[in-house]
């Protein structure tokens, strides 16, 4: 691992909104694995979460986090990625985002297309889009915010 991850857990009351978890990740794939468990370990604290949503969890930051790192930030050592959690009671909002230009999330291809098949770019999303209840990205598309089940 290039450099220790820094975990910062905000947490508020219920009525002024979510409880905040928020991770700085280095461009480092190394880290993919730590940063899911911690982000995980939180998320689900006081609960126990089905095997579907943990794994819907897992998987998903898994690939948000692989996405912008290799995609997003080039590989480039010297660029972070951000993760935020907010926790609701039944659920959970994750965004993951990069320091990289951003890209088109419509301009990726279906990669279940027999012409697509081969190809290695669009898979991660499709993933991602298949397991999370909700996927949004921001204008820029260096950010995506995936909503999921906390049970």
């Amino acid at each position: 691992m290039t450099a220790p991850l820094r975990l910062t857990i905000r947490r508020s009351p219920a009525e002024r909104g979510p409880v905040r978890v928020t991770l700085d990740i280095p461009t480092d794939p190394d880290c993919i694995e730590e940063a899911v468990e911690l982000l995980a370990l939180h998320c689900f604290a006081g609960r126990q979460p089905g095997r579907r949503s943990a794994f819907r969890l897992r998987v998903s930051l898994a690939e948000a986090l692989a996405n912008a790192m290799q995609s997003g930030n080039q590989s480039d050592a010297s660029r972070r990625v951000q993760v935020c959690a907010e926790l609701y009671p039944e659920s959970v909002r994750v965004s993951v985002s990069d320091q990289g230009e951003g890209f088109d999330p419509s301009s990726l291809p279906d990669p279940t297309l027999p012409d697509t098949l081969e190809r290695e770019c669009g898979r991660g999303l499709f993933l991602i889009r298949h397991l999370a209840d909700r996927v949004e990205f921001n204008d820029r598309g260096n950010t995506i915010w995936m909503t999921l089940p906390r049970s």
